[in-house]
C-alpha cells in the first residue's frame, strides 16, 4: 500500500493556519448574534419569534452542510470547494450586515450556515490529509484553538461590537478575515488532486432526505421550548418528518452506488463511539456557555459586554492549554487524556452547583477558566482518537460526521438545558411557595419588614403592603432561578461522568495508532 505523502517544511503550518481560520470564523458566527438580537429586533421591527430564525436558520444550513463536506469537497476538488466556501461565507456577512429588513438577514444567514458548514469539517480533514500522525498533535491543537474558544469568544466579540458601533458590525468584522482566509487558502493548499474513480452523478434523493430530515430536527431543537414541544402540531409534525426522512435517508445511502454521504464510514468503531462523545461534548461545550450567560444577565445583571468578558479567560486559558496539550497529546494514550476531561468538566460542573443570588465575578472567575483548561482535555484527544487512525480515503466523511454530531449535540443539549431549565424553576417555585403561609413566623417577619421599608418612602399603609408582596414573590422567583441553574449544572457534570465507558470503544490515537477496527 502507498504511504501518504504529508506536506513539508514551513507550508504545513500555512494550511494548518488557513483552516483554522476558516474553522474560526464559523464558530465564532454561531454565537456572536445571540447578544444583538434585542438590537435586531428593534432596528428591523421584528417580533421575538420572527428575530429568533436568524439563529435558527443558520444553525439548520450548518448542519445539512456538515455530512456533504466530504462530497462536494470530492466533486468540486478539496481547494475549489474550501475557497468557495470561505468566499461565500465572506459575502453572505456583508448581506447580513446591509439587510434592510428581516427576510434579508435571515436569507443571508442562511447563506452563511451553508457556507459555514463546509468550513469546519473539511478544514479539520485537511489537517489530517496534511500532517504525518506524530505531528496530528500540535496541528489539531492550532485547528482546534477556535473551534473550542470560539462560543466563548463570539459573546464577548459581539456584546463589545454591538454596543459600541452597532449589531452589524458582528458580520462587518468577518471581512478582513474572510478576505486572508481565503488568500492564504489559494496561495498554501495544494491542487487539488484528480480523482477519476469519483462519479459525476449526483445523489439528488440523499441530498433532499438529509435536508429533510437534519433540517426538521434541528429545527425542532430551536423551536420546540418556545411551542411547548409535543403540545404543538408544528413540533409534532417535524419530528415525524425527521424521523421518517432519516430512515429514508439512510435506506438511501446504504443502497445506492455513489452515496452523497458515505454512512459505511461508521463500521469503524472509534469513528462510531467518537461521534456519540463528540455529541456529548458539544453538549458540555454549547450547553454551558448557554447557560452561564442567561445567569450572568438574568440573575447578576450583567450588560451583554460584561457577561463577555466574563467568559473571555476561560477561553483564553483553553487556546493556551490547547497548544500545550497538542505537543504531548500524541505520546499519551487519548483515552487517560479524556477520562481526565470528563472527570474534570464533572467536578467543575458540580462546583457551579453551588452558586446563589450572591454569587459574583470572583466566584465564579475560577471555575469558568478551569472548564475552559479541562474542555481541551476532551476536545483534542478525542479528536485524534476518533479520526487519527483512520484510512485516508475515509477521513474527510469521517470529519464530517465528527463535526456533525457535536453541533447537533449542543443544539440537543441547548434544547434539554432550557426546557430542564423552565421545568425545574417552576418545581421549585412550587415548593417554596409551601413555606411562605400567612401562619409562617418568619414570612410575616419579612413581609412586615418590607412593608415598614416601603412605607418609609411616602408609600400609604395598602400600596405598601402590596409592594411588599410583589418584592416577596421577586426574591421567590430569583431564588427558584438560581436552584433551576444549580440543578443544570448538576446534570452535565452527571451527563460527563456517564460518558466514561464510551472510552472503552475508542482508539489509543496519538503516534503509531492503528487503523482502527471496523464493524
Amino acid at each position: 500500500m502507498n504511504q501518504p505523502n504529508y506536506i513539508q517544511g514551513y507550508l504545513k503550518w500555512a494550511i494548518a493556519l488557513t483552516a483554522a481560520l476558516g474553522a474560526m470564523l464559523e464558530v465564532i458566527d454561531t454565537s456572536i448574534v445571540n447578544v444583538a438580537l434585542t438590537d435586531m429586533q428593534a432596528s428591523l421591527g421584528a417580533t421575538v419569534t420572527e428575530i429568533a430564525w436568524v439563529v435558527t436558520g443558520y444553525a439548520i444550513a450548518n448542519v445539512i452542510l456538515i455530512p456533504l463536506s466530504a462530497w462536494l469537497g470530492d466533486f468540486f476538488g478539496r481547494k475549489s470547494y474550501f475557497i468557495f466556501s470561505l468566499v461565500g461565507f465572506t459575502l453572505a456577512s456583508i448581506l447580513c450586515g446591509l439587510s434592510a429588513n428581516l427576510p434579508m438577514l435571515v436569507i443571508s444567514r442562511i447563506l452563511q450556515g451553508l457556507c459555514g458548514g463546509g468550513l469546519l469539517a473539511k478544514g479539520q480533514a485537511i489537517l489530517f490529509q496534511t500532517f504525518a500522525p506524530h505531528e496530528q498533535g500540535i496541528a489539531q491543537a492550532v485547528f482546534g484553538v477556535g473551534v473550542i474558544a470560539g462560543p466563548a469568544i463570539g459573546p464577548t466579540l459581539g456584546g463589545y461590537l454591538t454596543d459600541t458601533l452597532g449589531w452589524r458590525w458582528i458580520f462587518f468584522i468577518n471581512l478582513p478575515v474572510g478576505i486572508l482566509a481565503t488568500l492564504m487558502a489559494w496561495l498554501f493548499l495544494p491542487k487539488n488532486e484528480e480523482n477519476n474513480s469519483q462519479s459525476t452523478k449526483v445523489d439528488w434523493w440523499g441530498i433532499i432526505l438529509l435536508t429533510v430530515a437534519v433540517g426538521s430536527f434541528q429545527a425542532l431543537l430551536e423551536e420546540g421550548e418556545q411551542e411547548d414541544w409535543f403540545s404543538s402540531s408544528f413540533i409534532r409534525t417535524l419530528a415525524i418528518t425527521a424521523t421518517v426522512g432519516m430512515a429514508l435517508f439512510i435506506w438511501r445511502e446504504l443502497t445506492t452506488r455513489n452515496p452523497a454521504v458515505d454512512l459505511r464510514v461508521l463500521r469503524y468503531r472509534s469513528l462510531a463511539a467518537g461521534s456519540i462523545y463528540s455529541g456529548i461534548l458539544g453538549m458540555g461545550l454549547y450547553g454551558t456557555l448557554f447557560v452561564v450567560p442567561i445567569f450572568a444577565q438574568g440573575i447578576l445583571h450583567f450588560s451583554a459586554t460584561q457577561t463577555g468578558f466574563l467568559l473571555a479567560p476561560g477561553a483564553l486559558f483553553s487556546a493556551v492549554m490547547m497548544i500545550l496539550l497538542g505537543k504531548i497529546s500524541t505520546k499519551v494514550d487519548a483515552r487517560l487524556l479524556i477520562a481526565l476531561g470528563a472527570i474534570g468538566s464533572a467536578l467543575v460542573m458540580f462546583d457551579l452547583s453551588t452558586i446563589s443570588a450572591q454569587t459574583g465575578t470572583n466566584q465564579l472567575f475560577w471555575p469558568l477558566v478551569a472548564r475552559g483548561g479541562v474542555t481541551v482535555l476532551m476536545f483534542l484527544p478525542l479528536s485524534l482518537a476518533t479520526l487519527g487512525g483512520l484510512p485516508q480515503q475515509a477521513i474527510s466523511s469521517g470529519s464530517g460526521f465528527y463535526n456533525l454530531t457535536r453541533q447537533l449535540g449542543g443544539s440537543v443539549g441547548i434544547a434539554a438545558l432550557t426546557t430542564l431549565l423552565t421545568q425545574r424553576e417552576a418545581f421549585h417555585r412550587a415548593v417554596l411557595l409551601t413555606h411562605l403561609t400567612p401562619y409562617d413566623f418568619a414570612t410575616n417577619q419579612r413581609l412586615q419588614a418590607l412593608t415598614a421599608m416601603f412605607q418609609s418612602q411616602g408609600m400609604d399603609g395598602v400600596t405598601a403592603q402590596q409592594q411588599a408582596l410583589a418584592s416577596l414573590s421577586q426574591i421567590v422567583d430569583t431564588q427558584a432561578a438560581v436552584l433551576s441553574f444549580a440543578d443544570i449544572f448538576r446534570v452535565v457534570g452527571v451527563t460527563f461522568l456517564c460518558s466514561l465507558p464510551l472510552l472503552f470503544f475508542l482508539g489509543k490515537g496519538g503516534k503509531g495508532a492503528k487503523p482502527p477496527a471496523a464493524h
